[in-house]
């Protein structure tokens, strides 16, 4: 069980180790330079990086991963050109369409966090229908970030508090990071062990930045369409060398 940090902290709990991180958290990054690399269009990356997902899914769920979050589409993703948009928007429904009876058999509970109300209606009923089947599954809790952003996290959760609480904005002294942490979106979620980006890039470019504040971070070179087991074992041996002393001293979690 995990125990309580002393007061001040702003880790409200801290995890018992394990080889297994219990929730990771990933940017799957590179698919777009993956296809550029062999002469193709991005999209035919977008379309391999699918694959790696569903490796990436059975892989963790072999392990004993309990949560597993991916960025699938960040609120700065908008920039994009429109056909790659586009194309990105297709490929979300048609992967709702194929996917969720699969999903659904292996045991997979699927939630999808982000500011839904961008996307087109036929879009969010899919998303509504696969959460609401998958609910009752608890094998991996799989959670796809889409239309998400660290920043847009953190102010929704602050205006849904203060709108259920408007007493707190005459009395900000009394706001407690506690009382905040239901209304984030993944309030549902422990905070992640353990961050995963690919392709190369070190940085979390806006996504979880309140939940990652003491997550372990692990970068690779591989582009996501190249992402699966091998690479998802080789960040779970990396995990283990990692002391997580969240304040504490070596001697302390030696001791």
């Amino acid at each position: 069980m995990p125990s309580s940090t002393t007061p001040g902290s702003s880790t409200l709990t801290i995890p018992t180790p394990g080889d297994i991180p219990r929730h990771v958290a990933i940017i799957m990054d590179g698919n777009g330079r993956w296809a550029t690399k062999r002469y193709l269009p991005r999209t035919a990356g977008h379309i391999r990086g699918l694959q790696a997902v569903r490796r990436v899914v059975e892989a963790c769920g072999k392990r004993g991963v309990e949560y597993l979050t991916l960025f699938a589409f960040s609120s700065e993703n908008w920039r994009r050109p429109p056909e790659e948009v586009n194309f990105l928007m297709r490929l979300f429904v048609q992967t709702l369409e194929k996917q969720v009876d699969k999903l659904s058999e292996q045991g997979v509970r699927l939630r999808v966090v982000g500011d839904l109300s961008a996307f087109e209606p036929h879009l969010r009923e899919l998303i509504d229908d696969a959460v609401a089947r998958t609910r009752h599954n608890s094998a991996l809790h799989l959670t796809i970030a889409a239309n998400y952003g660290g920043r847009w996290d953190i102010l929704q959760a602050l205006r849904t508090m203060l709108a259920k609480h408007p007493e707190l904005s005459q009395h900000p002294e009394n706001i407690e990071e506690a009382m905040l942490l239901p209304y984030l979106a993944m309030a549902f979620a422990p905070e992640p062990d353990l961050f995963i980006r690919t392709g190369g890039e070190q940085r979390i470019s806006n996504f979880m930045i309140w939940q990652l504040a003491y997550t372990e971070l692990y970068f690779c070179e591989d582009f996501w369409p190249d992402f699966g087991a091998r690479q998802i074992e080789a960040a779970f041996e990396w995990y283990r060398t990692r002391e997580r002393r969240f304040g504490r001293t070596s001697a302390q979690l030696n001791g």
